[in-house]
């Protein structure tokens, strides 16, 4: 698959003294009564500020928030972040109400050597997500240099991730060279065996990253609403879960592509059952092929929990990405805390590829142990299946 960091530029390379950065980041976080409800993507931005900052440089922030599909929303406004991001930084921030226009650029032209100015919520802009040239270029004016920290939104191809770095001379931030660092562990000589464990709610998301990761991993380990597909194509009635009908041939010859190069795609023996999905639903624990019918499947049972910790525990390295179960309700927890307590357990080196793993992880308490937590799961992922991502690729030499 080649390597990952090969003629990665990073923000260590630049001259910053005296420089305007704009840095791309990723404060995509969840926001609960006003406030930021986990400050962990914003945590992670922390090292590459403190190094600008701290060498001279201006710093002009941006990111995006949400899904506005271009239009202003309020309630998707930065200023929460701008205030926890003062809080952790412990250094003034000053939030801007736009991104671009002539307000922006005398703001940012009047700021002083040591200045944290954040702007407004980029997808606010339809030409964002468009990756519009004159856009990009209006980010562009804003500074001297473009460093690009945002890893979670490398597989976007958008203007502030890669148009910008067309009229600027870019590097990647800290956190970019961390998480490209970790995955080479996988990309470039994993030690063997190599697992991968594949969850979430729905299959069509993850059938692309089964296909690419059979070419490269051990055995798959399959949990979660994307088992019950598997499940179906293989004949078996799973009653009220969720199955991707129109997906049953395309599963089917994944999973012959994978038998024909000797990777096993371990499906659940068992499985939590209940009618509904709620923190106070009755459950019971059922053979997959004795879900009742009108009962859905919402977690993996104890003895596939067993299989998969003896299966993870024989590994060398592990990914996962994709939850067990509805780990959101404590009934449908429980297999999602297993794995992820085995996988701490294990002498592995493990990568979690962040997205809804990570904030299951968090919310669970089981951080502790896992070798690496991505905090991106789109472009993790698409990292791990060989693919090539443009915005990575525009802060190479």
């Amino acid at each position: 698959m080649g390597t990952v960091a090969g003629g990665l530029r990073g923000v260590q390379d630049a001259a910053v003294e005296g420089k305007t950065a704009v840095v791309r980041v990723d404060y995509n976080v969840p926001l609960a009564d006003g406030a930021v409800a986990d400050d962990a993507r914003i945590a992670a931005s922390l090292p590459t500020l403190r190094y600008l900052l701290d060498r001279g440089a201006k710093v002009v922030l941006i990111s995006h928030l949400g899904r506005p599909e271009g239009h202003v929303a309020p309630e998707l406004r930065l200023n929460p972040v701008a205030q926890r991001l003062q809080e952790l930084l412990g250094h003034p921030v000053r939030k801007l109400d736009d991104c671009v226009g002539e307000g922006v650029i005398e703001a940012v032209a009047q700021a002083e050597t040591g200045d944290v100015i954040l702007l407004e919520n980029l997808r606010f802009h339809p030409e964002e997500t468009h990756n519009e040239t004159a856009f990009a270029r209006q980010l562009a004016g804003l500074g001297n240099l473009f460093v690009n920290d945002a890893f979670a939104t490398l597989h976007r191809s958008h203007a502030s991730t890669l148009g910008i770095a067309d009229h600027l001379p870019s590097y990647a931030g800290m956190l970019i060279q961390k998480e490209i660092d970790a995955l080479a562990h996988l990309t470039e000589a994993p030690e063997r065996p190599y697992l991968a464990v594949v969850g979430g709610k729905k299959a069509r998301s993850k059938l692309g990253a089964l296909r690419d990761l059979s070419e490269h991993v051990d055995a798959i380990l399959v949990g979660g609403g994307v088992a019950f597909t598997f499940l179906r194509a293989g004949g078996i009635d799973v009653g009220a879960s969720i199955v991707d009908m129109d997906l049953l041939d395309e599963v089917r010859a994944i999973a012959e592509e994978a038998d024909e190069r000797g990777v096993p795609i371990l499906l659940p023996r068992d499985v939590v059952v209940a009618e509904s999905v709620s923190a106070t639903a009755a459950t019971t624990v059922c053979d997959v092929g004795d879900i009742p019918s009108g009962w859905m499947g919402l977690d993996i049972g104890p003895e596939t929990t067993l299989a998969y910790g003896n299966e993870i525990a024989s590994a060398k390295t592990v990914v996962w990405t994709g939850p067990m179960g509805a780990f959101e309700f404590e009934p449908f927890a429980q297999g999602t805390r297993a794995i992820a307590e085995r996988l701490a357990a294990s002498d592995a080196f493990s990568v979690v590829g962040g997205g809804e793993t990570g904030e299951a992880i968090a919310r669970l308490g089981v951080r502790e142990g896992i070798s690496f937590v991505s905090t991106g799961g789109g472009a993790c992922l698409a990292l791990l299946r060989g693919k090539r991502l443009p915005a990575l690729e525009a802060l190479r030499d």
